[in-house]
């Protein structure tokens, strides 16, 4: 007897359902071996990308064995190279600097010189990647030393080309560094760069320029030349309310610094004599405002804020050699006649 039609229907359907569960199946288990395969491939030892050699420097590195992948970068920096390979075995090498603590301390001060030289590359980007290379090394003491002969390049740097990028990575590594007495004069030299950095609208770099200046404010034949700085007239903008907690912070602490150092009976003991323009009228002046900025930021919504702001309003009010007596009267107009 023959099948109806809707029997045959339903059959012919479970028979598609059948063969497509089959290839379902099928490329599930292709899929399994393709993943598996690939997880048990590994690159070739040869290979020449960056990220492949810092990948499995990272992984040896784990497993407790010396990779020699540094190395091997560090070598392929010597060849000739074009400026995008050069800008990634940097960026390799500062990853494998950070990651790979044994193999880094085991470099030599002519790999620093080798990263060093890298800083006089036509290309910005290899420039940047050489400041980051550099402050991952400044992490290990015994390199420290050859890296401060690099100090006024990093300064020049910063100082001649305006790319936020740069500036960042040479202010890290210059604020990582302590700086000898033989870089001060190019420091004068470059002061007006620092400044008009530290005024800038890229936060990032600001922070870094300000962490510097307030640095070198503490020495104390660098104070005068800070002070006597020329600034835009809307300096105090930067002690706004609005400004990111990060800038306010560290803008406070510089203005701190500041003020305890021209307080200081050995700067006082000399008559000093700014331009009108300068940092100094910006914030110690008669015309100045930084009162009303200050008084503001004493309600500011983070904490760290409101005590630093608190901290300039007391170096402001009490000179350094009568902090310590019974009673401070205000010693500038800032805060007299009830402001």
């Amino acid at each position: 007897m023959g099948m109806s039609t809707p029997l045959c229907l339903g059959q012919l359907d479970i028979r598609k359902s059948i063969v497509g569960l089959a290839m379902g199946a099928g490329a599930i288990y292709l899929l399994y071996k393709a993943i598996k395969a690939g997880i048990k491939c590994q690159p070739p030892l040869c290979s020449n990308s960056p990220i492949c050699i810092a990948r499995l420097a990272i992984e040896r590195e784990r497993h407790g064995r010396d990779s020699g992948e540094l190395r091997r970068l560090l070598n392929s920096l010597e060849c000739k190279q074009d400026e995008y390979a050069k800008s990634m075995i940097l960026h390799s090498i500062t990853r494998c600097v950070y990651l790979l603590e044994a193999e880094a301390s085991a470099c030599t001060t002519d790999d620093i010189v080798l990263v060093g030289s890298m800083l006089d590359d036509k290309d910005n980007s290899v420039k940047i990647q050489a400041l980051n290379t550099l402050k991952a090394f400044s992490g290990i003491r015994k390199f420290r030393l050859k890296i401060q002969e690099q100090s006024i390049k990093v300064l020049e740097l910063v100082s001649t080309i305006w790319d936020s990028e740069l500036h960042i990575a040479g202010l890290r590594l210059l604020n990582n560094l302590p700086l000898p007495d033989f870089v001060h004069p190019q420091l004068r030299r470059v002061m007006p760069a620092l400044m008009d950095i530290l005024q800038s609208d890229y936060i990032l770099a600001q922070v870094q320029a300000v962490r510097l200046l307030s640095y070198l404010a503490q020495k104390n034949d660098l104070l005068y030349d800070i002070l006597n700085c020329q600034v835009r007239s809307n300096f105090l903008n930067l002690f706004q309310s609005t400004q990111p907690g990060s800038l306010l912070f560290e803008i406070l602490v510089f203005a701190e610094r500041l003020s305890e150092g021209r307080n200081s009976p050995h700067y006082r003991a000399v008559k000093w004599h700014y331009n009108e323009q300068s940092l100094h009228e910006a914030l110690f002046g008669d015309e100045s405002r930084l009162a009303d900025r200050l008084l503001a930021l004493v309600i500011h919504p983070e904490e760290e804020v409101q005590i630093q702001a608190c901290k300039v309003i007391v170096s402001l009010q009490c000179p350094q050699d009568v902090r310590v007596r019974p009673s401070c009267q205000p010693s500038h107009s800032y805060f007299n006649n009830g402001e």
